[in-house]
């Protein structure tokens, strides 16, 4: 094939990709089915939470870790589904990523909580980080399997899911605290 037939072919795909997630919505995930409601729990209750814990004092920086470890959590769930590895059953809207209650919501929102919790109080963040991790991959992702959210497939384990949340709040936490040193020295 030439470069474009390639991208014709690509395209082609694409929009069939595009339809089967609209009718599989339609279908499976629509406002009927209590998988769609559980979703929008998901994403709408820890925003709440938010809403009434987060230090209003140090909301920029607060938001800003929670950004960037939602930015990273989408983008590698966004590789993990286009690979097959991590699929996520039900979804709000076909066009959105599929996980956003979870890589919008749930993950930033406990992260952005436990930043700032160790970080009001004097806490080790590398130990918290690892603790809530392995409460968040064991219990929720172990959750939403049992109720048939979540596939993990080809390879895919939950120690993995691990070991890439450590990486996200980790690389999140070190790009917080050099931005934080950065605005200190202006």
């Amino acid at each position: 094939m030439d470069y474009k037939q390639f991208w014709t072919s690509i395209n082609q795909k694409n929009d069939e990709i595009i339809t089967l997630y609209a009718n599989y919505r339609a279908e499976y995930s629509d406002i009927t089915s209590w998988q769609f409601w559980m979703i929008i729990f998901t994403l709408i209750l820890p925003l709440v939470i938010l809403i009434f814990t987060v230090d209003r004092r140090r909301i920029f920086e607060l938001f800003f870790y929670g950004y960037t470890v939602h930015i990273m959590s989408t983008y590698i769930d966004m590789v993990l589904g286009r690979k097959n590895l991590l699929i996520h059953n039900y979804f709000i809207f076909s066009a959105l990523p599929n996980a956003i209650n979870i890589t919008a919501s749930v993950i930033p929102v406990v992260y952005l909580l436990l930043y700032q919790y160790c970080t009001n109080k004097g806490k080790n963040f590398y130990l918290y980080s690892v603790i809530t991790g392995l409460l968040l991959t064991y219990g929720l992702t172990t959750f939403n399997q049992a109720i048939g959210l979540v596939t993990l497939s080809n390879g895919m384990t939950k120690f993995y899911i691990f070991l890439l949340g450590i990486v996200v709040t980790y690389l999140a936490y070190w790009f917080t605290r050099l931005m934080k040193k950065i605005e200190n020295r202006l």
